[in-house]
């Protein structure tokens, strides 16, 4: 039991968001990436909706979910605030990642409110990334202004949102220390 929470603390105090400019151009095999979906099914659920709905883009469909994400850029962005940096930045990104996953929600408002699905989602989102980081596989979750505008084209239904985009790829990073504050500062005991 000791040596399984120190392998966990490692693991836990080692991952680091791994942004798509650190990624090498190896592809993340389809067994890998269920791997890392898999470890996401085991989330804590309340009611056990089990509302994380994920869509795997790879190859040509990344590419097509690359120029929707900056068509939609364009398309929201006031001209006078739109930037081509950003616009590229957007292309390079999703090209740079294996895969980039959309991270969506099965809503259950009958049985519990959003925020708890949302907490359920974040918890999977933890659990993809650990697992990631085990496997050497950098990832992040970024929640750009455009997927609010992302429903038609994933085809979600009307009980189903798109809270973000988790980015992976293989990596060559040095890991790096955390930069975290004591527990102490966060916390209050009662006793």
């Amino acid at each position: 039991m000791d040596q399984e929470i120190e392998i966990l603390t490692r693991i836990i105090k080692r991952r680091r968001s791994i942004f798509p400019a650190s990624y090498t151009q190896e592809e993340i095999p389809v067994d890998v990436i269920k791997q890392i979906l898999e470890s996401a099914n085991y989330a804590p659920t309340h009611k056990l909706t089990q509302p994380w709905r994920f869509i795997v883009f790879r190859n040509d469909g990344k590419t097509k979910l690359g120029e929707e994400l900056a068509r939609l850029y364009k398309q929201t962005t006031p001209e006078h605030q739109f930037l081509q940096k950003k616009y590229d930045s957007i292309l390079e990104k999703v090209n740079q990642s294996s895969c980039v996953i959309t991270l969506n929600l099965e809503l259950h408002s009958d049985k519990v409110p959003e925020w708890e699905e949302l907490a359920a989602l974040a918890c999977a989102v933890q659990n993809m990334a650990l697992t990631a980081e085990t496997l050497n596989v950098g990832a992040y979750w970024s929640s750009p202004g455009m997927i609010a505008n992302l429903n038609d084209y994933l085809n979600l239904g009307e009980q189903e949102k798109c809270f973000g985009l988790f980015y992976m790829g293989y990596h060559n990073e040095e890991s790096r220390v955390a930069v975290r504050g004591p527990i102490e500062d966060k916390l209050k005991w009662i006793d």
